[in-house]
């Protein structure tokens, strides 16, 4: 171990930076400083000496250069053990550094505001910075560096019981949360300017999102799993990585996957809307003009048996009567582990936090979309990277295929059938009347199964129904099957060999039919 005598201290966030300073100044460690920095461990009695003292030269062009000199970064990276490199530093006067205490510019919170220019934003790189924790965490043999505030008590604790040492075990740990903090930086401003350019590389060559930890989970989809959450900083639109938990126990893995699917369902509509979320999949989704209580009942209604334990995401504040709705359903045993929704009226929560294990999230208002998003899909040993499927149609771009013709009202349904299957797994199959689901066929392998499956999860509700595949409808039985459960009419993309066979078993039913010329495969 090596000891520490001299630290070199700069930085942005200067929280407990003044506590931290005065223990290293009792510990009999100089300090050297910059800037603003220096001026507030002055103006709290702490001695230091100024990096312009020090090096000889002045700060800079408006402070882009305070730390960029030989002086600074041979007194970093000298090989304490190497004789010509402590002979170099002594022949030019050059002092050894022996803790580099850094924190960067606050890039990440600047370009979150909504109204920031890209003169601030580049203002808000960080040059100096990064290069003394670099410097520094490659020679953490010898040198200390420290980067985050909530380092500063463990830090002191080992200082203080080791003769102003620090473990190499300790300098490491350092040195590679050093690096993935400047890691994150880099590939933080990267992102940005991405977003920004004129000429965007919608899939760059190099892909280098950044995540940070929201949390750790209990564990996976599975107990032997261990797992953790992650969110993209700077986000715009309301998502579950940025919800706000109002009640309930810690989410887990399989929790957040649901709320998420139920979240993203909802985002879709403009009327009062319910979703009810099973294993990532709708056991229900509906819709109502004005009340939102009834489009969760509604929603409720198209499988009450599946929804146990299920996750509730809803496109409205919650009112009581909403509250009242999913707690008398709860207490008939269709119990929701978790609730996602812009917010909560004051009675509707403490209705609803009656049940002490349910997770109750809030997102705030869902107006916005982020379209420059990316989704991500991993692979073992690589990542999928694709635009997310925001694509909507409307009824100028559908077209008619079949001799009958659907009525205003069979193509609302339509409409809203197709909203939903679209975030249904592949295959699906749905049938809806007016803005409700009644049956729901997911994730099957041909698509007939899944006519099959939500045929008789609708059961009588089947009748009068419309039905909507995500994919094109490659043979007629699927017609067949819709036809006798007594489907009125059938929405799907069309472009299969046997389109003509299909619409020819339509017209044979007398069922209208449409295509989208749009698919919407969700795996």
């Amino acid at each position: 171990m090596k000891r520490i005598n001299r630290a070199l201290i700069s930085v942005s966030d200067k929280s407990k930076i003044v506590e931290f300073a005065r223990e290293l100044q009792s510990l009999g460690i100089e300090i050297i400083s910059t800037g603003g920095t220096a001026r507030l461990l002055r103006e709290n009695d702490i001695r230091i000496t100024e990096v312009s003292d020090y090096t000889g030269y002045p700060e800079m062009l408006d402070g882009r250069v305070k730390t960029l000199h030989p002086k600074i970064h041979a007194g970093i990276l000298a090989v304490r053990d190497d004789e010509r490199h402590m002979n170099e530093l002594k022949d030019q006067g050059i002092k050894s550094i022996d803790m580099v205490v850094v924190n960067l510019y606050p890039f990440e919170d600047t370009v979150a505001r909504e109204d920031v220019s890209i003169e601030e934003a580049i203002e808000n790189i960080d040059i100096g910075g990064p290069t003394l924790i670099r410097a520094a965490a490659k020679n953490y043999r010898y040198v200390a560096v420290v980067t985050d505030p909530r380092q500063y008590d463990t830090v002191l604790a080992e200082l203080k019981a080791n003769d102003r040492m620090l473990s190499n075990e300790t300098r490491f740990k350092l040195a590679k949360e050093a690096f993935s903090r400047t890691a994150r930086y880099d590939a933080v401003i990267s992102s940005y300017l991405e977003t920004i350019s004129e000429q965007k590389r919608e899939f760059p060559e190099t892909y280098a999102p950044v995540y940070v930890k929201v949390q750790g989970l209990r564990y996976g989809e599975n107990p032997h799993q261990q797992a953790a959450f992650y969110r993209i900083p700077y986000l715009t639109e309301p998502c579950v990585a940025t919800a706000k938990q109002l009640h309930g126990r810690e989410l887990s893995f399989n929790n957040i996957l649901d709320l998420n699917a139920a979240l993203e369902i909802v985002k879709d509509f403009d009327e009062p809307t319910a979703a009810i979320i099973k294993h990532n999949n709708p056991c229900g989704v509906a819709s109502h003009e004005t009340s939102l209580a009834q489009a969760y009942r509604d929603a409720l209604a198209c499988d009450p048996l599946s929804a146990f334990g299920s996750i509730i995401g809803l496109n409205r504040v919650v009112d009581l009567e909403t509250a009242k709705a999913i707690r008398e359903a709860a207490l008939s045993g269709s119990f929701p582990e978790a609730i996602i929704a812009p917010g909560y009226e004051p009675d509707a929560l403490e209705l609803l936090s009656k049940a002490k294990d349910r997770r109750i999230l809030e997102v705030g208002s869902l107006g916005k979309l982020d379209y420059g998003m990316k989704e991500t899909k991993s692979v073992v040993g690589g990542l999928l990277v694709q635009e997310r499927d925001l694509k909507l149609i409307d009824r100028s771009q559908l077209k008619v295929v079949t001799e009958k013709e659907p009525t205003s009202e069979i193509m609302d349904s339509l409409l809203f059938a197709w909203k939903v299957c679209k975030h249904v797994k592949s295959n699906a199959i749905l049938l809806a009347r007016d803005k409700r689901t009644v049956g729901i066929g997911a994730g099957q392998m041909s698509r007939v199964d899944s006519t099959i499956i939500a045929i008789r999860k609708a059961g009588d509700r089947a009748r009068g129904s419309v039905m909507a595949s995500d994919a094109f409808i490659p043979f007629r039985d699927s017609i067949d099957l819709a036809a006798e459960a007594g489907v009125v009419a059938v929405i799907q993309p069309g472009g299969s060999k046997r389109d003509d066979e299909v619409i020819r078993a339509a017209n044979e039913h007398g069922i209208a039919m449409v295509f989208t010329g749009v698919r919407h495969f969700r795996h």
